[in-house]
């Protein structure tokens, strides 16, 4: 496996600076973020490493020549908006990003574009899944066709009070990916697999690993821990956010040594990027660039050399 991390952690360093901070600290990868500059909607988004409105071929020959340098990959350029708003404008706009984000990644040498389902939060996952063809099969046409994979993350979006009741995001659990292949059945559209989204739902998150393995085109790795006397005061249909926190690997909940046994049990040899969303790192940068370098020296130490030459 490829060990990277995703930008957005990073958000006050710019492309050269993250490129060389991974370079400097054994990372073979980065995930991209590559938001629209303006109005930050929540935590974590809205972070822009590459600006697509900017991105003349000079400035892909710099992106380039930078990561060559410092023998890093790009692993992904990464947005993740609610494709399904059920506000056409809102829609129109999130859609035509993602299709600049695949022609970017074709011209850049890139393979793979991370994002979400979307969902509307005010419908069921069935009247979701039949909006769902008519909005995605034109993307993943217009992917294949540039031969670039899109990796739908697993997360639910449903962490605050104006993202309930349904959550903004429909790939959460393997009976709706089951279902979302089966309307899709392209070889470029797959899963960016997040175990930490399982443990709050309280799902089993290796079984999957081996069911969707010839889907699975980028790892997460970010964990959570359940607070149980929080949840045994709030329950679970209280706003995740009250019971449970994310964490950087090993501060949480998910057993890491046979998460990656498994992907080591299928084969699995591409991207795996440290996602940091862990509050108590979040006071300066140095302290966010030591999320990632903790995060890194656990995942090593339980690898059983899974990880790749950087490392």
């Amino acid at each position: 496996m490829k060990l990277g991390f995703v930008s957005a952690i990073l958000s006050d360093m710019d492309f050269k600076g993250i490129v060389e901070f991974a370079s400097r600290n054994g990372f073979s990868s980065i995930e991209v973020m590559c938001w629209p500059k303006g109005k930050i909607e929540r935590k974590y988004a809205g972070v822009t490493h590459i600006d697509m409105e900017t991105l003349t071929p000079e400035a892909m020959d710099d992106i380039k020549m930078t990561l060559k340098e410092n023998s890093v990959e790009i692993a992904s350029l990464g947005y993740y908006p609610n494709p399904m708003d059920p506000e056409k404008e809102r829609q129109s706009v999130f859609l035509s990003h993602i299709h600049k984000l695949i022609d970017s990644a074709k011209l850049m040498g890139i393979d793979t574009v991370g994002t979400f389902i979307g969902r509307d939060k005010s419908k069921t996952i069935e009247e979701n899944l039949k909006v769902f063809p008519a909005v995605w099969t034109p993307i993943i046409q217009y992917a294949e066709e540039r031969e670039i994979r899109i990796a739908i993350e697993n997360c639910p979006m449903l962490f605050t009070n104006d993202e309930w009741p349904g959550g903004l995001n429909l790939a959460t659990t393997p009976e709706i990916w089951e279902e979302m292949f089966s309307l899709i059945p392209s070889p470029y559209f797959g899963l960016n697999y997040d175990p930490s989204h399982f443990i709050w739902q309280k799902m089993e998150y290796i079984a999957p690993i081996r069911e969707f393995a010839d889907r699975i085109f980028q790892i997460h790795f970010k964990d959570i821990k359940v607070w149980r006397e929080k949840l045994d005061r709030v329950g679970i249909m209280a706003t995740p956010l009250k019971y449970m926190s994310p964490v950087i690997p090993g501060r949480g909940d998910v057993d890491w040594k046979a998460f990656i046994n498994a992907l080591q049990d299928i084969g699995y040899n591409g991207h795996a990027c440290i996602e940091v969303e862990d509050a108590d790192f979040e006071g300066s940068l140095s302290s966010r660039q030591e999320s990632l370098i903790r995060s890194r020296d656990y995942l090593k130490q339980l690898g059983n050399n899974a990880f790749g030459p950087n490392l």
